[in-house]
Order: structure tokens, then C-alpha cells, then sequence
């Protein structure tokens, strides 16, 4: 597999300059505000001063829920707070651009396991295109992707028939796939053995799941769900901002806001085909080395596509990457989120 993209070194926002050094994992982040549980259990408020906020981070917003900070207790006003003042080397993240500065990419969550691509095939519906963006740029920053096929209890007929084969595409590639039904408690517990004393991170359009997945999962938490918009078939956004939570059966979930596309962040034409596992296997065989798989001759991938090696539907996929085509997936419903949090590092 190709290189993951290079994890910036540890950051440091502004010296040391208490004895009150602490060190814990950010769990919940507010734009602003940061909830960070030390090593000793605690929880704490934290921020960081605003011209800190993007020194040398080429994103956003430099801390993410999953990052593991050095902070500062201050204990001048009534209550305690921190003040974060160290980044740790991450082993991971992942991305989406960032709303305002479409340049620029939001770090959704940090030091993650695996991520959980949750998928439904009409209610809402989840494309190929959706998911392979999605599968490229967690390749890219070496992050482990796991399908969950979610709601498979309301499929039959032509939705099972595309569920089953959506699924076929993907496990011959390689990627592990796993069929859920949260509400008749299906798959549940196989999904509970892969997240045990790991951190991982559900995601996927708005309605998929995620959160009655969660509560089958540790129905103590209670996170808000809403139905379906029949008019739309588009999830009633529920989560307003990524959290961490601490599961009873050793795991940690990070909930992540509905997702309404991806944009493939930071990325060289020549990189793309990198991260299609079944595209990479066979690049040294095309006859020119920088090859984008289209029109050049000799080229193994569209061999391999003419003999039904490689999914149609992958290719496809690979081409509207290629061409830039990813003005629908720069958006999402953490717009409101994302302008306050501006806000908040201007001032």
C-alpha cells in the first residue's frame, strides 16, 4: 500500500510556564472549548489563546477530539479551567475541507483505531462515489476503514440484491464489511468484539445510524435520534458537535456530526490511484510511470477494468476524483459549527 500522508510532528502552542502541567485526551471539542479527561479520570474544561489556534497547523482547527494534550491548570476565577499548551505526535487523523476556507481541511477526529463507514442503500442512500471518496482519504492518512451495512432488517428484493453486491465489491478489494441491524440487534455483538479497548469513530450521511447504533451498543448514553425525512430521505442532523465517549465493554466511540460529502483534501493527480488498494497492485505494470489510467496506452488498470478485474463502479469513482469533481462534497450541516469557531479564532 502506498505511503500514508505524513503526520505533522508534536506542536507546541506557547511555553511552558506553570508548574500545573497536566497531560489527558480531548474528548469533546466546541469550537472554543475544548473537554479534556486526564490520566487520572478528571475531566476539565480547556482552551487554547486564540493566535495560537492555527500557528503552523495547516487546518481549522489544531486540536481534535482524539488528540492526547499537555495543559495548564488555571485556577485565577472561581473555576478551575486549563489552558492546552502541547500537542502529541498523532498517529492518525482524518479529514473534510473546511466550510469558509475551502484550501484549507478540518481535522474530525485524531488517533483513531478504526474508522466505521456506515451504509444504507435507500433510507437515505449511500453511493459508491460517497463511499470511495471516503475510503481514499482515510488511505491517505492511514487510517483502518471497516463497512458496517446498517438497517440491513428493512432490505429485500432489489435493495438486498444492492446491498449484497455493494458489499462483494468492496470484501474482494480487501475491506472488512460487517451487516448491522441496531433495532433487531443484529451484528451487534461482533461489532462490540472489533471496538473493544479501542478508539474508533462512526461515520456516514446523516441518518444512517450512527446514533441508534451507539445506543444499541450502550443504551445508557442516550444520544439523540430522529427519524427520516420521507420528502427528502435525508437524516434530521442530530449531533452538533465530535464527542468521545467511554463504552462499558472497554471501547472508546467518537460521534461525529452528519456528513453530507467528502473532499478530497491535500492530494496529487499522480497520488490518487495510490490509494485504491486494488489499483495500486497493479500500477508498476502500466507501460508509463506516471500514468492516470485514462486515455494512455499499455496501462494495466483499464486492462484489468476491460477484463472485469476491477469494479466499474471503483473506476468511476477514481475518474470523478481525478477530474475534480467534488464541488457537492465541500459542504456539510457543521456549517454553523464551523462559522462560529472562526468567529471564535479571529477574536
Amino acid at each position: 500500500m502506498q505511503d500514508s500522508k505524513l503526520i505533522p510532528k508534536n506542536q507546541d502552542l506557547k511555553p511552558n510556564t506553570q508548574n500545573q502541567n497536566m497531560t489527558g485526551l480531548v474528548y469533546k471539542s466546541t469550537g472554543s472549548w475544548y473537554t479534556v479527561k486526564s490520566e487520572e479520570g478528571v475531566f476539565m474544561e480547556c482552551r487554547i489563546k486564540g493566535k495560537f489556534r492555527i500557528k503552523g497547523i495547516k487546518s481549522t482547527n489544531p486540536i481534535a477530539v482524539g488528540d492526547m494534550v499537555d495543559y495548564e491548570l488555571d485556577e485565577t476565577s472561581d473555576v478551575t479551567t486549563g489552558t492546552i499548551h502541547h500537542i502529541h505526535d498523532r498517529k492518525n487523523y482524518i479529514v473534510r475541507k473546511s466550510v469558509n476556507l475551502s484550501h484549507q481541511m478540518h481535522i474530525i477526529a485524531s488517533n483513531l483505531d478504526y474508522v466505521f463507514l456506515l451504509i444504507t442503500i435507500d433510507n437515505p442512500p449511500t453511493t459508491f462515489n460517497f463511499i470511495d471518496r471516503f475510503l481514499v482519504t482515510a488511505e491517505a492518512y492511514g487510517i483502518t476503514t471497516i463497512l458496517v451495512f446498517n438497517k440491513i432488517d428493512t432490505l429485500e428484493g432489489a435493495t438486498l440484491d444492492e446491498q449484497l453486491y455493494m458489499q462483494h465489491v468492496y470484501q474482494e478489494i480487501g475491506y472488512q464489511c460487517l451487516r448491522v441491524s441496531s433495532t433487531k440487534n443484529k451484528g451487534v455483538e461482533e461489532l462490540k468484539g472489533l471496538m473493544k479497548d479501542k478508539i474508533t469513530m462512526f461515520s456516514g450521511h446523516s441518518g444512517v445510524g450512527k446514533s441508534t447504533l451507539v445506543n444499541a451498543l450502550e443504551p445508557s448514553l442516550h444520544l439523540k435520534t430522529k427519524t427520516i425525512s420521507e420528502q427528502s430521505k435525508q437524516g434530521q442532523h442530530t449531533t452538533t458537535f465530535a464527542e468521545m465517549y467511554d463504552l462499558s465493554f472497554g471501547a472508546k466511540i467518537i460521534d461525529t456530526p452528519g456528513i453530507k460529502g467528502f473532499g478530497i483534501v491535500d492530494m496529487e493527480k499522480e497520488e490518487i490511484s495510490g490509494y485504491f488498494p486494488e489499483f495500486f497492485k497493479l500500477k508498476d505494470q502500466c507501460k508509463f510511470n506516471n500514468c492516470l489510467h485514462k486515455e494512455e496506452p499499455h496501462c494495466a488498470i483499464k486492462k484489468a477494468l476491460e477484463e472485469d478485474k476491477i469494479s466499474w463502479t471503483r473506476y468511476n469513482s477514481y475518474l470523478k476524483i481525478l477530474e475534480g469533481d467534488d464541488e457537492n462534497y465541500r459542504t456539510d450541516i457543521y456549517n454553523d459549527d464551523r462559522i462560529a469557531s472562526d468567529e471564535t479564532r479571529n477574536k
